[in-house]
C-alpha cells in the first residue's frame, strides 16, 4: 500500500503524459514554452480568477507574492502557528517578522478570533494558510483585514481545488499561492507552483519577478529571482487538470468512507459549513499516536506526522518569538495528528484494512 500512490495515477494517464512529454522534448522549448501560457490559462479557468502565473514552487510563489507586494525589513506578517514552513520562512527570509496566531480546534487553520489582538502597526498582511486541503475562514480573515488595510495571501499549497461558499481555493484573497509538488492534490514530476490573482497590475509584475525582473531580454525593471516553472512539467499538469474533478471526488469518497469507519475511535476532521475539502491529507488525532504508528508500520501501513513541531517552537523562529507566548491548540495537535493514506486511486478495501487496522492498534495501546 502506499501513502499516496502516484505509480497507479501515472499509469491511469500514462498515453497522454508520455505524449505531452515527448511534445515538448521534439518542440526543444524547455524553457517558457507555450504549454506554461495554456496551463496559466486553464489554472485560472479552474480557479475562477483572471490570472495564474506559474512558477518553479509552492515555496517560490510565496516568496513572488510577498516580493510583489513590496515587504520590507521590520514589517509584521500575521502566519498560522500550525503548518509548513515555507509561509513564515519566506517572511523571514525577506527580513520581516513572522507573527504566529494560534489555529482553531474545528478546522487547525488560522483562529480568525486571535488575530486582531497579534495586530501591531507594524502589521501589513496576513498569510492564511489552507491546512489539509480545507479553506480557512476567509470571509472573518477578509473582514479583519480591510479593518487594518492589511492584504491577504491564502497559501492553498494543500487546498487547490477545495471550495469556500462556492468559490475556488485561489480565488479568495488579494493573492494566493499554491504548490504542485508531486503529492499534492494537483501535483507535476518535480517542483512547480503557481499565483492566482484578479489584479492585472499585479499579475504582470509577477511575471516580471520569476524571470529577474526581465521586460525583454537584457532589460530589467525589477530585481527578481529565476523562478520559472519548467515547460514539461507544465505538460504533465495540463495532463492531469483534466482529470483533476474525478479524484477530487474520489478523495472525498474516501474521506467520507474514512469518517464511517472510524467514528467514535478517533477524533476525527470535519469540514466546516460551507466548505469543501480536496483532501490533501486526512488527518486524526489520536492518543498514543507514535506507539499507534508503529503498530500500523508493522503491518506494511504507511502514515505521516503533519506536523510534529509547532513553527514558534522551530529554532529558526527563535528570535520571532517571545517566551510566554502559548498555542494551545497547535501544540495539543503537534502531539496528536496522524495523516493516514488518501489519494485520487485509493480504494474501498485499503480504505478498509487501514480503518481496521488502526482500530485494532487503539485497541492495543489502552
Amino acid at each position: 500500500m502506499q501513502f499516496n500512490d502516484l505509480n497507479k495515477q501515472y499509469k491511469s494517464y500514462q498515453p497522454e503524459i508520455d505524449a505531452a512529454i515527448q511534445g515538448v522534448i521534439d518542440s526543444s522549448s524547455f524553457i517558457n514554452g507555450q504549454e506554461i501560457q495554456l496551463l496559466e490559462k486553464e489554472l485560472a479557468e479552474f480557479a475562477g480568477v483572471k490570472h495564474a502565473v506559474a512558477c518553479s514552487s509552492g515555496t517560490d510563489a510565496l516568496l513572488l507574492s510577498l516580493m510583489a507586494l513590496n515587504i520590507q525589513p521590520g514589517d509584521e506578517i500575521i502566519c498560522p502557528a500550525f503548518s509548513f514552513i515555507a509561509s513564515a520562512s519566506m517572511v523571514s527570509f525577506y527580513k520581516a517578522r513572522p507573527v504566529f496566531v494560534d489555529v482553531s480546534p474545528l478546522d487547525f487553520n488560522i483562529d480568525p478570533a486571535k488575530i486582531e489582538a497579534k495586530i501591531t502597526t507594524r502589521t501589513k498582511g496576513i498569510i492564511a494558510v489552507s491546512l489539509y486541503g480545507q479553506c480557512a475562514d476567509f470571509d472573518t480573515i477578509n473582514a479583519i483585514a480591510r479593518k487594518y488595510d492589511l492584504w491577504v495571501i491564502e497559501d492553498g499549497a494543500q487546498s487547490f481545488g477545495g471550495i469556500y461558499k462556492g468559490k475556488r481555493s485561489g480565488s479568495l484573497t488579494d493573492l494566493a499561492t499554491t504548490s504542485f509538488f508531486p503529492a499534492k492534490p494537483l501535483g507535476c514530476y518535480g517542483d512547480g507552483g503557481a499565483i492566482f490573482t484578479n489584479d492585472e497590475a499585479k499579475a504582470m509584475k509577477l511575471k516580471l519577478l520569476r524571470s529577474h525582473g526581465q521586460e525583454k531580454r537584457y532589460i530589467h525593471k525589477h530585481i527578481g529571482i529565476n523562478g520559472r516553472i519548467d515547460t514539461l512539467q507544465a505538460a504533465i499538469l495540463r495532463v492531469k487538470l483534466k482529470y483533476f474533478e474525478r479524484e477530487i471526488a474520489i478523495r472525498q469518497e474516501a474521506a467520507m468512507h474514512y469518517a464511517q469507519l472510524l467514528e467514535g475511535q478517533v477524533l476525527l476532521p470535519e469540514e466546516a459549513e460551507g466548505r469543501k475539502s480536496v483532501w490533501a491529507q486526512f488527518t486524526v488525532m489520536i492518543e498514543n499516536r507514535d506507539q499507534v504508528r508503529e503498530k500500523l508500520a508493522e503491518k506494511n501501513i504507511p502514515t505521516a506526522v503533519h506536523y510534529p513541531v509547532i513553527l514558534p517552537k522551530q529554532e529558526a523562529f527563535r528570535d520571532d518569538v517571545l517566551t510566554n507566548e502559548k498555542y494551545e491548540v497547535a501544540g495539543l495537535l503537534a502531539e496528536t495528528v496522524l495523516s493516514l493514506p488518501i489519494h485520487g486511486f485509493i480504494t474501498s478495501e485499503e480504505i478498509e484494512c487501514v480503518a481496521q487496522a488502526l482500530i485494532e492498534a487503539i485497541k492495543e495501546n489502552q
